[in-house]
């Protein structure tokens, strides 16, 4: 594979989560702007060869950290050495094939096995000359929603219930589908249904999260080191985490090698936009209390929202290397950009309790201006939109192209899992 398949091609991923709603892997596939319907896998045949390829030439091993990458393979492409190049413990095969097994098929997928790779079954539609020779080969079966009414998915669910492996629900739009799935014994959830979210004008916040907003409105303004440092004091809990980032050189990248012992001393060497950030992390992060570290695998949506922030900065660097200020406020962009999902509020009542620059302002209601555009690119990337992405890249000044994405994404997922300094 070279560069010209990266530039011609977007890769997408959907993440996989658990039964602890914890991040356990990412769908991973290519489309190109003409592909439609990137989740059939009909789409992905024939994409394994160059999938592959991207995967090792991307780092994306390192990337993903702890999570697997689950990548389709049709029976072509099982046969080929390359495969045997993919990290048996960093991937699952997903295989798409048509109609039942050949020979060949089963005898390759059972050597790949005996060399510790896991593989999945695609589309499962029950115990049939399809399915029945692989089961006892597969760790993971895909059911698709899509194609699964209430009574067809338990069915399902039920013809594999003794097997010992493990249900993965594909296409889960929704809490509720997701809920479903759990109680039918499903351990695997693909799809975005954790960062949809019922958006109600006016809703109340919880008390944990008014304190946040306050002191995020507090760091955004022009005011006296000394105010914020008394609204810290009316939050031990944040404060005393607050010192222990400081302290520890967290990953909000403060070097200092004194010790911190004072709450101004730990302020001022945080600085008002590093605080901004770890402040706006921790509406998003599960029990918003500042007792809980900023660990993505405990919240998928902190992850989206950091791996979005992360993004949006590389990608102003791409148009503006040198504007420093621009990236800080693009990561913060990127960020308060799920707010509405974490907080169940729109973006505009949101902004009314949070002080932000004009450009973050524009960017988030009205997608206006560079990050506006940057930040509705993101968003159909998200999507699997890959039209959209292209719409959007057009519009873009400099050099920004779909290699620009994916090498983006990989870079921010290094950056998530702490491979990138």
């Amino acid at each position: 594979m070279n560069d010209q398949f990266l530039q011609n091609a977007f890769l997408f991923r959907q993440p996989i989560l658990n039964r602890r709603q914890e991040l356990a892997g990412y769908q991973l596939s290519f489309q190109s702007g003409e592909e439609v319907g990137d989740d059939d896998a009909t789409t992905r045949r024939g994409a394994g060869a160059p999938l592959c390829a991207a995967y090792s030439e991307l780092g994306m091993r390192s990337a993903l950290g702890n999570t697997s990458a689950y990548l389709g393979v049709d029976a072509d492409f099982l046969q080929q050495e390359a495969i045997e190049l993919l990290p048996p413990q960093g991937v699952v095969l997903e295989l798409l094939l048509d109609g039942a097994p050949t020979q060949p098929t089963l005898t390759r997928c059972r050597a790949l096995v005996e060399r510790g790779y896991s593989l999945a079954l695609s589309n499962y539609q029950g115990i049939d000359d399809h399915s029945r020779p692989l089961l006892p080969l597969v760790s993971v079966v895909k059911i698709d929603l899509h194609h699964a009414d209430q009574a067809r998915l338990e069915e399902l669910a039920g013809s594999l219930r003794q097997l010992p492996l493990k249900l993965l629900a594909q296409a889960v739009d929704s809490q509720a589908q997701m809920e479903c799935c759990r109680n039918l014994g499903f351990a695997l959830f693909q799809g975005r249904y954790f960062a949809q979210a019922e958006i109600v004008s006016g809703r109340r916040l919880s008390a944990a999260h008014a304190s946040l907003i306050r002191l995020c409105n507090l760091v955004g303004r022009d005011v006296d080191t000394a105010v914020i440092e008394d609204a810290f004091k009316h939050e031990p809990a944040l404060t005393l985490n607050l010192l222990r980032i400081v302290n520890s050189v967290g990953r909000l990248g403060n070097r200092s090698t004194q010790p911190v012992t004072s709450l101004r001393h730990a302020i001022t060497l945080l600085g008002r936009r590093q605080l901004q950030r770890w402040l706006s992390l921790l509406l998003l992060a599960p029990g918003n209390n500042g007792n809980d570290s900023l660990d993505p695998s405990r919240s998928p949506l902190l992850q989206v929202a950091a791996l979005r922030g992360r993004m949006m900065e590389l990608l102003v660097a791409v148009g503006k290397p040198r504007d420093h200020k621009l990236s800080d406020l693009a990561f913060l962009t990127g960020i308060l950009s799920m707010m509405p999902v974490a907080l169940g509020l729109p973006i505009e009542e949101i902004l009314e309790q949070i002080a932000v620059e004009r450009e973050v302002s524009k960017a988030l209601r009205q997608h206006e201006g560079l990050l506006g555009t940057i930040l509705a690119l993101l968003e159909c990337f998200d999507h699997d939109d890959a039209a959209c992405c292209d719409s959007l890249l057009s519009r873009l000044p400099g050099n920004y192209d779909r290699q620009t994405l994916n090498t983006g994404l990989s870079a921010a997922l290094s950056w998530l899992n702490g491979n990138d300094d």
